[in-house]
């Protein structure tokens, strides 16, 4: 893309300062945020101390939410660049990547699972390998549609304020995703335990 090229783009839209502007405004809201993730964490500290296998899961499970929101982000990201995208349930392309989001959900929430009790068991945790499973496949998929949401609603938003969502949209939903990963998976914690 050349300053004055025949797409009436120019070079300038993407400068350092441009993206600094941007984002740091926005990692100052975010930080404020992260907080709150910290204050549900010690609601339930005596839980997790008594149930390594919970402790074991939090960071993973917050972290695999923030990593299947940021793939979300750069398929849209990518495919809205290409001209490609259509904010529509309709879309084949965003069905297909809301399919790719579960599949790769389903497969590391299961596997998270398993090795969660696993270290857990080492660690003299108590919980059952059954229980353990259905906390995190279901506190995970649920995550996972929380993601598919609030990756779908990022990308849309920051296109139309005129943001790119390649600089706004990751960092946005990395930090919804752990302060509400920590509240679905223990509120799934308090209904099961």
């Amino acid at each position: 893309m050349t300053e004055g090229g025949d797409d009436g783009e120019f070079v300038d839209e993407w400068t350092v300062s441009n993206i600094v502007t941007t984002i740091v405004p926005l990692l100052a809201v975010l930080s404020v945020l992260q907080m709150g993730s910290g204050s549900v964490l010690e609601r339930f500290e005596e839980q997790l101390l008594t149930q390594p296998s919970l402790l074991v899961l939090v960071p993973v499970m917050i972290g695999t939410a923030g990593n299947l929101g940021s793939i979300m982000c750069a398929r849209l990201s990518t495919q809205l660049h290409l001209g490609v995208l259509e904010f529509s349930p309709d879309n084949p392309n965003v069905r297909a990547n809301v399919a790719a989001v579960f599949g790769l959900a389903v497969t590391v929430f299961f596997l998270l699972g398993v090795a969660s009790w696993a270290i857990g068991r080492l660690l003299g945790g108590s919980l059952g390998l059954g229980t353990l499973l259905f906390i995190t496949m279901v506190s995970g998929m649920l995550l996972a549609v929380w993601v598919v949401i609030v990756s779908s609603v990022a990308v849309y938003v920051s296109y139309r304020l005129g943001y790119d969502p390649d600089d706004t949209t990751i960092p946005v939903v990395t930090n919804v995703s752990d302060v509400t990963g920590v509240l679905i998976l223990f509120t799934v914690v308090w209904i099961v335990l």
